[in-house]
């Protein structure tokens, strides 16, 4: 599926990463350009693009711990993915309610194929599905449909000799609302939106069978023509969504998809090859993501989120003091996953390079555990632990389901954290990359095995 396109925009990323400065930004957006000029992307929109692409890459800069090629391909994803329609769609399928879909198109679109892969795709999903063959002008129509029915046991309605479309429709609307059908797929005829006699019968056809909601289908091939098809249509009848079609080996593919999106209406599904199966939902996201060749993107991004979290400047003031709180510690456990919070937080005040991988790996298991504890507390305990006493501690323990142990290990390890903070905080001032102190929060009670703790270390607010 657009597979010259996803070249060429690999080959731009791949490139950009072995040479990740100014230079290589400005040659990786004259790539990703020429990419989306030879697939029939409109110019304009190319340019608007690449401009956005050029004008993050150069003013933002990466969140810390972030390399700036990461950062990057994260932007053009992001903006190819906007450009596309940022967000995936779903069919309106109304619970408990007979729905009907009313499919429209030019003529050779693929419509009558796509009507039998979205009612295959729906039945698989446990709809229950009707197909009603309303294309009276296209010799074939009825027998092509009728036969990609009964290959996917699907019920089709048809009457091969009556010419009359809207009667066809409203008779096979009937037939299946008798039948109890979930969702019934009505094709109608190929038009051109130059022919006022079949459009005027689509809407005549929309009007009499009151559709829950109307798919285009455009052919991909058309390239940027398709946004001129989307405007016409759109204009006779209310056009709830998009279904493009012939993207397998399609060089013009990129330029319907983008054109389509142009107009406003949804993209909700794309054919990708000639087989029952070749359907798939539109998720912009997921589709970049295979554009660019990064299969891991969901993942890359989520590192991302995490960095862009950082504490900001006044959060680092109070780390780096040690005069954070408790509840400082606890509005970062919040918002950062379990599996980011000891590199994140290290790497925003510059630190994550100095701490050994198993101290950290310490940290990440005993974050749920923390989670717990913090929750268990009163403001009042997060503001001062040092106020918490003995009968405190019992109350936590029980409150977050956890052992009195764990309630003081966690006390012992921020009062450490602190000082580790502090007392990095002093050498910032003097030189970079100074030491820290052995310990790190979320290393097990009695410090690093065979190591310990030190006593420097050892929680002072319980007697």
């Amino acid at each position: 599926m657009l597979d010259e396109l996803s070249r060429k925009l690999r080959n731009a990323l791949n490139k950009f990463k072995r040479r990740a400065d100014k230079k290589a930004i400005e040659e990786l957006n004259r790539d990703i350009q020429r990419a989306l000029f030879e697939a029939d992307v409109n110019v304009e929109l190319v340019l608007e693009l690449t401009n956005r692409i050029e004008e993050q890459a150069f003013k933002v800069k990466p969140p810390p711990g972030l390399t700036i090629e990461k950062y990057i391909i994260k932007i053009v994803y992001d903006e190819l993915t906007n450009f596309l329609g940022k967000t995936a769609f779903s069919l309106k399928i109304i619970p408990n309610k007979t729905n009907i879909i009313l499919m429209v198109g030019i003529q050779g679109s693929g419509k009558t194929t796509s009507t039998g892969k979205l009612a295959r795709y729906l039945q698989k999903r446990g709809r229950k599905v009707g197909i009603v063959c309303a294309d009276t002008w296209r010799p074939g129509a009825y027998d092509q449909l009728n036969q990609l029915a009964e290959q996917n046991q699907i019920s089709f309605y048809g009457e091969k000799d009556n010419k009359n479309s809207i009667k066809i429709a409203m008779n096979g609307v009937n037939h299946f609302i008798k039948d109890k059908k979930e969702i019934i797929l009505v094709d109608t005829a190929g038009r051109h939106k130059e022919e006022k006699g079949l459009m005027n019968e689509m809407k005549q056809i929309a009007s009499k069978i009151n559709p829950t909601e109307i798919i285009l289908v455009i052919d991909g091939t058309l390239g940027q023509q398709s946004a001129a098809q989307a405007y016409a249509f759109n204009k006779v009848t209310d056009i709830g969504s998009i279904l493009v079609t012939k993207l397998d080996g399609s060089a013009k593919g990129g330029g319907a998809l983008s054109a389509v999106t142009a107009t406003g209406a949804p993209i909700k599904f794309i054919g990708t090859g000639e087989k029952s199966e070749d359907l798939e939902k539109f998720d912009p996201k997921t589709f970049v993501g295979r554009l660019l060749g990064v299969p891991d993107i969901k993942s890359l991004l989520e590192q991302i989120k995490a960095a862009e979290i950082a504490p900001q400047k006044d959060a680092q003031q109070k780390f780096l003091s040690g005069k954070f709180t408790l509840k400082d510690m606890y509005e970062q456990l919040k918002s950062i996953s379990k599996t980011s919070f000891s590199q994140k937080i290290l790497d925003a005040f510059g630190m994550g390079p100095q701490i050994p991988p198993e101290m950290k790996d310490m940290a990440m298991k005993n974050i749920d555990v923390w989670k717990y504890i913090l929750d268990s507390m009163t403001e009042y305990e997060l503001e001062k632990p040092k106020k918490i006493n003995r009968s405190r501690l019992i109350r936590i323990a029980r409150g977050s389901g956890k052992a009195e142990g764990d309630v003081k290990q966690l006390l012992e390890q921020f009062d450490m954290m602190k000082r580790m903070f502090k007392t990095f905080g002093k050498q910032r001032k003097f030189r970079k990359g100074g030491g820290i102190p052995p310990g790190l929060m979320g290393m097990p009670k009695g410090g690093i095995p065979g190591k310990g703790l030190p006593k420097k270390f050892k929680y002072k607010g319980i007697r």
